[in-house]
């Protein structure tokens, strides 16, 4: 018996050996299991990006976040999904964001949330209603060691090294642009407007309803509007990021003479080639040259205010203070995933080359170009990098707020707060 139980021992030291082996060459399908044995390091911040469309998480010091997932919660027993960013009431937002870090923590990160800290990165919209209920979700249900609210503008300039640049935002709900100078926001600047990726996917189910067709498995001919149930979130997402790009400027003007401003149907530019979309079940969706390329000029239409993604730019330097303008308009940074379309760049230079000449913008800017940056990171996370460049470094925990100190407040410091001493505990006053 003896010869046996020593055998066993040996056997568990082995697979031990395996295990701290795997641990250090960054083999983590084992890791939550044996994190206890580590070598002493203090565990990595976990970084967390709650976007409208996309979750993207990871640890600090990482170059990339380990998994992006869709910013919804799947119920187990119902099949229900449910989106984190449509709530009716701050308890069934709790409920969905605790399942969601659930998923995060424990299938994706696999690591311990008790005692660690977290970086989130957030968005100036965010309403504050929603980080009362995540820090709610963190502090007392994971019981997260402290936690840091740091503004997605501001991250993102940390991935360039620079502190200065007007940093333009387009997601999925909404474009914003915000002017930040030696590290400040200028909060007067800011612009935003409801035309990012929804607007196109929007765009594409209208033209969809109206031109698109599908061809069945018995090479039958009926039109999208028939069988509208096809058309899902999920399929117009797809097909943006598949099919569509934006279109160069001189096209795009023709293409805005007929849709805008009500011009013949005759100046309409050639259209590019149709693609075919193979969908389930063996049909296939044809998507014309049009819905491709028409789609996304939602973003540079002006609206009766004039208004479109590229004016935001130049409304927000003329905001901003003068001897900050051209400092501005020589560091602009885009992020966000709607900018990752085919074309999107190149447009948006030539819209801003154009508009700077109109009287209306070369008498108050006086600007001759603008110059931008290209971060070391897609632009869909990069705002999660400059969250895990700062959750690296040794400051953290004098920036960030602890479980301690939000158990004894009841809420949270707004990010633009500059009372440093709102995360430090109260101290007992000496009679």
């Amino acid at each position: 018996r003896e010869h046996i139980i020593s055998g066993f021992l040996l056997i568990i030291l082995d697979f031990l050996k395996i295990v701290i082996i795997n641990f250090r060459h960054k083999i983590y399908f084992v890791m939550p299991l044996y994190e206890g044995i580590s070598i002493g390091d203090e565990p990595k911040v976990i970084v967390l990006d709650i976007g409208a469309a996309y979750t993207k998480c990871g640890l600090a010091g990482e170059t990339g976040p380990r998994c992006i997932i869709p910013s919804k919660v799947t119920n187990a027993r119902t099949g229900h999904v449910t989106k984190v960013w449509e709530y009716r009431s701050i308890g069934e937002l709790f409920e969905t964001l605790k399942d969601l870090l659930h998923t995060i923590i424990f299938r994706h990160l696999l690591v311990t949330p008790k005692d660690r800290r977290v970086v989130v990165v957030e968005s100036l919209l965010c309403p504050s209603d929603f980080r009362e209920a995540l820090a709610k979700v963190l502090f007392k249900h994971y019981e997260v060691g402290s936690v840091l609210f740091a503004p997605s503008h501001l991250l993102s300039m940390l991935t360039i090294g620079s502190n200065i640049g007007l940093v333009m935002d387009v997601g999925y709900q909404e474009t914003l642009v915000v002017p930040v100078y030696e590290g400040i926001p200028i909060m007067k600047g800011w612009q935003s407007i409801p035309f990012a990726g929804k607007a196109i996917e929007s765009r594409i189910k209208t033209q969809l309803m109206e031109h698109g067709t599908i061809c069945t498995p018995e090479q039958q001919h009926q039109a999208v509007s028939s069988v509208s149930d096809t058309v899902t979130e999920d399929l117009l997402e797809d097909i943006k990021v598949r099919c569509c790009f934006v279109t160069e400027y001189t096209r795009g003007q023709q293409i805005q003479e007929v849709t805008m401003r009500g011009g013949h149907a005759n100046k309409l530019p050639q259209p590019p080639p149709d693609t075919e979309y193979s969908l389930d079940g063996g049909s296939v969706l044809s998507v014309t040259g049009r819905i491709r390329e028409h789609s996304c000029e939602i973003l540079f239409e002006q609206d009766n205010d004039e208004i479109s993604i590229a004016t935001l730019m130049l409304e927000s330097l003329i905001k901003c203070p003068i001897d900050t303008r051209q400092a501005l308009a020589s560091n602009v940074l885009v992020i966000g995933g709607t900018a990752m379309l085919p074309g999107f760049y190149h447009r948006l230079q030539h819209e801003l080359s154009n508009l700077i000449k109109k009287p209306v913008y070369s008498q108050q800017l006086g600007i001759k170009k603008f110059k931008f940056h290209k971060a070391p990171a897609k632009e869909n996370y990069t705002a999660w990098l400059g969250g895990a460049l700062i959750g690296a470094l040794e400051t953290l925990p004098s920036k960030s707020l602890s479980r301690d100190v939000y158990l004894q407040k009841g809420k949270l410091p707004d990010w633009c707060c500059i009372d440093s001493d709102y995360l430090l505990e109260d101290k007992p006053q000496k009679g």
